[in-house]
């Protein structure tokens, strides 16, 4: 085990090999140089973890490496010893190992996310793309996901960080009761494949811009039965942090990329719980950091109990209307955080078609069987997400009335809304997309125009400019806010 006075004498080594200062958190120290960064593992023990035993920090150090190099491509350099020999303390020198440190490459503090601002939608959905991929790449586990341990945790790190005591005990019984319910689905889950050895730390100040893409990293290494949960519990740190930090409206972004990527729109269920213990972790961190963590206790149980009934809205008109930005911007202000699902059928094809959304596909990606089965998807993630109580916004031309009474029929609560504008507006905007789900050409556009759509009982919206207001008024939701 290695002394407190041996690390302290590891600390000043370091600190004076790297020259630029250290950032301190309460399992490491990280001495910062001018290109790169060395992260020392404390001696500590917290009960959750213990770091005394060098032995433990040695392989945890060579843990994190093989965890995050992955993800995170080029940020890690490798485990190296700190060593005491005949002319002193080295780095990766000859002599008794004192300490292990990574070493990684220094980035400028913009370039971690929680300190990046505001997020446009770009790399929000470039962020989505990347949870999607480490996920793809986590091994699956065997298990529960271990939070009936997690809540019981969670509840004594609260009383323990000074939270109100009444207020932690309410939390942490309604969070049970929400958990009871779940976990006869949280089971199906694990057994389909989506219990997998996680991130399990995936908040913003955990990824980083490299080379201008967004990759994870810092995964939590010092408990695997921490890390092992279900995919959508470890998005919802993101999508928590996200709705507190940038705005519901980021975090729906976030989400719904999610969701049309992998078409896992149950994950929904399980919001409510995973978004509240996600946030009541927050505010025990705080806590202990001697910050006020009673907003974020607050949002935690609001998670729990904030749950309008849920409600199924249709976006439909041709190519060009605006249906997808509509259905985007109204998206945040329906239903229970974060936000309505969208459910867009450009999207849904090119994940059937198993290509990302942008990927343009041949016409024969277009018949008419191919549309009937991203018709039947759509209802079943619709009626997958109303019956988990989340609203949800279908984006789709629904020029058929079949098509149109067959999603009215999905839901009681249910209002259509028929975007239209004139042709050559559509030309215009069709010709000028870029980076876009849709496949749409000029020629395609003319072509839906000729069909007629049949009789509309929808609500009829102008789409020549702003639709939202009216939308809005057709919800009977409050105006939207600004763009």
């Amino acid at each position: 085990m290695a002394a407190p006075a041996a690390q302290r004498q590891v600390a000043e080594f370091l600190a004076g090999i790297t020259g630029q200062g250290v950032v301190e958190t309460h399992i490491s120290l990280v001495f910062l140089g001018e290109g790169e960064v060395l992260k020392l593992k404390k001696a500590v023990d917290l009960g959750f973890l213990d770091f005394t035993a060098l032995e433990t920090r040695a392989r945890l150090i060579a843990h994190e490496q093989a965890l995050n190099a992955p993800n995170a491509p080029g940020l890690y350099l490798g485990a190296v010893p700190v060593t005491r020999g005949a002319g002193g303390l080295a780095l990766g020198g000859e002599g008794e190992v004192l300490d292990w440190v990574l070493r990684m490459r220094r980035l400028p503090a913009q370039a971690f996310l929680d300190a990046h601002g505001a997020l446009d939608w770009v790399l929000l959905d470039r962020m989505a793309d990347a949870v999607v991929e480490l996920h793809a790449r986590a091994p699956r586990r065997a298990g529960d996901g271990a939070m009936d341990a997690t809540l019981a945790g969670n509840r004594a790190a609260g009383l323990a960080a000074g939270l109100p005591e009444a207020e932690v005990r309410a939390w942490h019984k309604e969070a049970l009761a929400a958990h009871e319910a779940l976990r006869p689905w949280l089971a199906q889950r694990a057994a389909a494949g989506f219990l997998r050895r996680c991130h399990g730390d995936l908040h913003l100040g955990n990824i980083c811009l490299l080379d201008g893409a967004p990759h994870a990293f810092d995964a939590l290494e010092f408990d695997e039965a921490l890390a092992t949960i279900d995919v959508g519990y470890d998005l919802a740190f993101l999508l928590m942090d996200l709705d507190q930090r940038q705005g519901r409206a980021a975090a729906n972004r976030v989400m719904n990329r999610h969701l049309g990527r992998t078409g896992d729109v149950a994950l929904v269920r399980g919001l409510p719980l995973w978004l509240s213990l996600r946030a009541f972790i927050r505010a025990h961190v705080a806590g202990k950091r001697g910050q006020d963590g009673v907003p974020l206790l607050r949002a935690a149980r609001a998670y729990l109990s904030a749950r309008p009934a849920p409600r199924l809205v249709a976006v439909g008109g041709l190519q060009g209307t605006g249906k997808s930005w509509l259905a985007r911007r109204i998206a945040p202000l329906l239903g229970a955080a974060p936000g309505a699902v969208v459910l867009r059928s450009d999207e849904t094809r090119k994940r059937l078609a198993g290509v990302p959304p942008e990927t343009r596909l041949p016409e024969g990606a277009y018949t008419a069987e191919a549309n009937a089965a991203v018709f039947v998807e759509l209802q079943a993630g619709a009626h997958e997400a109303l019956t988990a109580g989340h609203s949800v916004i279908l984006d789709a031309m629904f020029q058929r009335q079949a098509e149109r009474e067959a999603v009215a029929a999905l839901h009681p609560d249910f209002t259509g809304l028929w975007l239209t504008a004139p042709m050559e507006v559509l030309r215009a905007r069709v010709a000028g997309r870029r980076g876009d789900a849709s496949d749409a050409t000029p020629a395609i556009l003319e072509a839906a125009a000729a069909r007629d759509p049949g009789p509309l009982d929808w609500h009829i919206l102008d789409a020549t400019h702003d639709s939202a207001p009216d939308a809005m008024k057709a919800l009977d939701l409050p105006p939207p806010p600004s763009p």
